[in-house]
């Protein structure tokens, strides 16, 4: 029978509703739905009599032997054998596969372009004939002025006008895709003339900074109708990888500034009365073109100004002259803070850090010589190091610690190149010195303020490497965790700082230019919220490894390569930050980790790399310009002791058009800045507010599209409409709310939580999506060329939507958040299988947990592994993933760990994708749930 999609008048269109069994016809103009065939056409098939497409069966199907080849292995696809069939199965005639599996693929079919009946499709099994049927056109009886008119009928709906074209899609009827994850935002489409530059760079890249709406509404109103939230993420210091471009150095020191604005130079402004002047894109002012700006300094004579780095590249570094300096550029200054009480010896922490520390002197950032170290040991007492040049180390004991002083002025902070031996010496043997300590307790709060004392006058950055809770002197704390709490209204209590010292203590870092690097190792409540306001308010970074302990080598390598990163990262020195942006608009609020110097002034001692901010925007007055300018400028100091300023600019178009204005919008930036609002929330409120604001937030989003942008208006509609672009947000938003930083449940640690929010407001856009929405591959099945290496490295599977419909009872998966690796091993995985990832002879005999998987003499083997090494290295910033292997029949907790990154099914009390669908349908349209 043929499919009623293509027996329908023009503008029509019919999909298979599963869960009713019948077809839904859909109006593609106005989005009205209705069960019966539209009339007008006579020859379609009754309703009743239409037969569903093959792939929405809900039942397991048993395919032909024909059709199993790229499952068992053979010469019908030409790839390398799958050695891994369901145990059992007759080799060369049957295969089971799971319904979610057969489904999903049946809907993405066509979409994949599989014709003909030998193809493999996208997940790499051979598919029925019946689903590789030829492609048939959309609309394959229309005639030519049909389609004209149908054009007409969307251009009067104003899509295409210019930039992305706003298309509806039903969230009833579209899975989320996770590769849409990984598409760039909508595209930005400036007015002609906008950039002085044809330069493919004079707008930045969207890892540097990205905008909730590439296209920004003129007026307060119109934004506040779209319900959409407007603000900037942005991570202006984000690493670069092998083969990217540097960032362009603009070194004569003609930096060309707005008299009114300070706005610095860029591809947007206008340059008038024959080039000696140009115009403000912020502000509109008049500037003089400086005398040296067309002179090329290094070969004495006049240069082209067209080929000036500023006007061709909206990312840019400029050498700044001596009026940017208030004194003259800091050395790079390291003060490390070791914990060697009890705790921390028996750990194994404190012997990882010193040789850590040791193995990576030589990757200090020291090319001109001028890094200053220190090294402070403490327990309950305060171990100072006195290490000479060219004399032997000593140590000096202070044991009052209500009154800190510095025993010995000189000697303690040094220069690493010249103290280079007697570090390295002091280094080798200080695990040595402490390994029979049996001092139990903290004086983290008296280290801090020693540690301060030493670099007070410099500014610098301290690493504090704590194993347990602060007991005693300044800043000691107490145990608060009750477990009768969690999961109340009062929980939100156990995420704010406990003490007003270390905030206080941080503000007075930030003043004296020092951050401070918390590395958190206790195996019991270690107060995680408290201490992580000192990096918060000093731009630092927190890092907590629970139950550390390096007789476990995947501990030791975790800590030792993040460890090892931080220390060789390049740190920009006494920066402040500020964002300016186009008339009537204003940086309403910020969020991330620094201190708020004045209104707008981000006060940064030392800013890490790949550290992500959000800022929100607010419209102030009716925006009459064509586009508008978005600048962050930071000033700062290389740890190579060169002022410079770091120029971002971002240019965008505005819009009077609610339609351009949702197909502009980024959901990935979205759900960056709601999970910053979401944390600051559940810590000033409750944490279940929170979870109400980022429910209703997309309760009104979906509101305003339906009111505004579908025939339905505010009546009741089947559908669950939203633009294409915006698809994957509602998942975004329940991968939030399943998130361990503001989850529902009576079962998380406070420690774990504050974490988990730390990263949540601190994770670059590359490392937060997959820490809210994670990765999902079948690896048993896998095509043949993944695990390879091809033209942009190790070939990756394509990833599999995050439900465990998709988990095979004999198969291997890979689930990942960017911060843990799960290797899951179905019961009936053959012995094969087994033999060939673990070396070991069943699946018996493999045990779960952390583990480091071995390095075999076979290829399935290696391809795991470079599938594995891929995914710890693919992303920006120092994290390193502990890998776990869970076993189908694992312990509880460990299996519900692994499984809790499948968000799209039901836990707990927390919904399943379609459940939480519905609930959105039930809100949209006006009744409750």
């Amino acid at each position: 029978m043929a499919s009623p999609a293509q027996q329908l008048p023009p503008g029509w269109t019919a999909e298979w509703d599963a869960t009713h069994q019948r077809y839904l016809f859909i109006e593609t103009t106005t989005g009205h739905t209705q069960w019966e065939p539209p009339v007008g056409n006579p020859e379609a098939p009754p309703q009743p009599q239409a037969s569903p497409p093959p792939a929405q069966h809900s039942k397991r199907r048993q395919y032909a032997a024909g059709q199993t080849q790229a499952y068992y292995g053979g010469d019908a696809l030409g790839a390398a054998p799958a050695q891994y069939p369901a145990p059992g199965a007759p080799q060369q005639q049957s295969q089971l596969f799971t319904p979610g599996l057969a489904a999903v693929e049946g809907q993405f079919s066509q979409q994949q372009g599989v014709v003909g009946g030998g193809q493999q499709s996208y997940y790499g099994e051979q598919q029925p004939e019946y689903i590789n049927a030829p492609q048939q056109p959309a609309y394959p009886h229309h005639s030519p002025a049909q389609m004209g008119a149908l054009a007409d009928q969307f251009g009067q709906m104003n899509m295409g006008i210019k930039g992305p074209r706003l298309v509806t899609t039903n969230l009833l009827t579209v899975p989320p895709e996770p590769r849409e994850l990984q598409q760039p935002p909508p595209e930005i489409v400036l007015p002609p003339g906008a950039s002085v530059s044809p330069s493919p760079f004079s707008n930045a890249d969207s890892s540097y900074q990205r905008c909730t709406l590439n296209a920004i509404p003129t007026t307060n109103a119109l934004l506040n109708k779209s319900k959409l939230p407007l603000g900037l993420v942005l991570s202006p210091y984000r690493s670069l990888k092998e083969g990217e471009e540097q960032v362009p150095l603009v070194t004569d020191t003609v930096i060309a500034r707005c008299r009114r604005c300070r706005t610095y130079i860029n591809p947007y402004v206008q340059f008038i009365d024959g080039g000696n002047r140009w115009r403000c894109c912020m502000c509109s002012l008049s500037n003089e073109v400086p005398q040296l700006f067309d002179w090329d300094q290094v070969r004495n004579q006049p240069g082209d100004r067209w080929a000036r780095p500023e006007l061709n590249h909206a990312v840019v570094e400029f050498v700044a002259p001596t009026e940017y300096m208030v004194r003259p550029p800091q050395p790079a200054v390291y003060v490390f803070l070791i914990d060697v009480s009890h705790n921390a010896v028996q750990s194994g922490m404190v012997a990882t850090a010193t040789r850590t520390i040791l193995e990576n002197l030589e990757r200090i950032p020291d090319e001109n010589g001028r890094t200053r170290v220190a090294l402070i040991a403490f327990d309950t007492s305060l171990y100072f190091f006195s290490v000479p040049a060219g004399g032997e180390s000593s140590m000096l004991v202070v044991s009052d610690i209500d009154d800190i002083f510095l025993p010995k002025p000189t000697d303690l902070l040094v220069n690493l190149s010249e103290s280079r031996a007697q570090l390295e010496a002091l280094l080798g043997r200080l695990s040595d010195i402490f390994q029979d300590n049996h001092t139990i307790g903290s004086a983290l709060g008296p280290a801090l303020q020693a540690g301060f004392q030493l670099m007070n006058p410099i500014g610098g950055k301290i690493i504090a490497l704590s194993s347990s809770l602060p007991s005693v002197g300044a800043g000691a704390l107490k145990n608060r965790e009750d477990p009768k709490i969690l999961g109340t209204t009062k929980e939100s209590g156990l995420l704010q700082a406990a003490s007003p010292f270390y905030k206080t203590f941080a503000i007075e870092c930030s003043r004296a230019q020092v951050c401070v690097d918390m590395f958190l190792f206790s195996s019991s409540y270690q107060d995680v919220a408290t201490l992580a306001c000192l990096p918060h308010y000093t731009a630092g970074q927190t890092y907590y490894y629970p139950a550390f302990n390096a007789s476990r080598t995947e501990d030791a390598l975790k800590f030792a390569h993040e460890f090892s990163e931080v220390l060789a990262q390049p740190i920009m020195l006494e920066a402040v930050m500020r964002i300016r942006a186009s008339k009537n608009l204003r940086m309403s609020s910020f969020h991330g980790n620094f201190f708020v110097r004045s209104t707008d002034l981000l006060a940064m001692p030392a800013v890490p790399q790949d550290l992500s901010y959000a800022v929100e925007i607010q419209i102030e007055d009716t925006i009459t310009a064509p586009f508008v300018v978005f600048q962050t400028a930071i000033l700062h100091t290389t740890c190579y002791g060169e002022r410079r300023i770091r120029v971002v600019t971002t240019a965008l178009p505005t819009s009077s058009n609610l339609s351009e204005i949702f197909a502009s919008a980024d959901q990935v930036a979205i759900a960056g800045l709601l999970a910053n609002k979401a944390v600051e929330r559940s810590i000033t409120h409750k944490l279940e507010d929170s979870r109400d604001a980022l429910f209703n937030k997309l309760v009104e989003i979906l509101q305003a599209y339906k009111a505004s942008m579908t025939a339905a208006g505010a009546g009741a509609s089947a559908q669950l409409a939203v633009s294409d672009n915006l698809k994957m947000l509602p998942v975004l938003i329940l991968g939030l709310l399943k998130n361990v930083g503001i989850r529902q449940s009576a079962q998380i640690s406070p420690d774990i939580r504050a974490y988990a929010q730390n990263l949540l407001t601190s994770l670059p856009c590359q490392l937060l999506i997959p820490y809210i929405y994670p990765t999902f591959y079948s690896l048993h099945n896998m095509p043949a060329e993944c695990g390879t290496v091809g033209e942009h490295g190790v070939i990756m599977p394509p990833p599999l939507p995050l439900t465990s419909e998709r988990l095979e009872r004999h198969g291997l998966f890979l689930i990942e958040d960017g911060q843990t690796i799960f290797l899951w091993v179905g019961r009936d995985a053959v012995p094969q299988l087994i033999i060939d990832v673990f070396n070991l002879p069943s699946y018996e005999v493999l045990r779960g947990g952390k583990m480091t998987l071995p390095v075999l003499d076979n290829s399935f083997n290696q391809r795991v592994n470079a599938i594995v090494q891929k995914t710890r290295e693919m992303r920006r910033g120092p994290y390193y993933p502990h890998l776990y292997v869970v076993k189908e029949d694992a312990e509880p907790l460990l299996r519900l760990w692994a499984l809790s990154c499948l968000i799209q099914d039901r836990a707990d009390v927390l919904p399943s994708y379609q459940q939480f669908i519905s609930q959105l349908k039930d809100k949209v349209n006006g009744s409750g749930y």
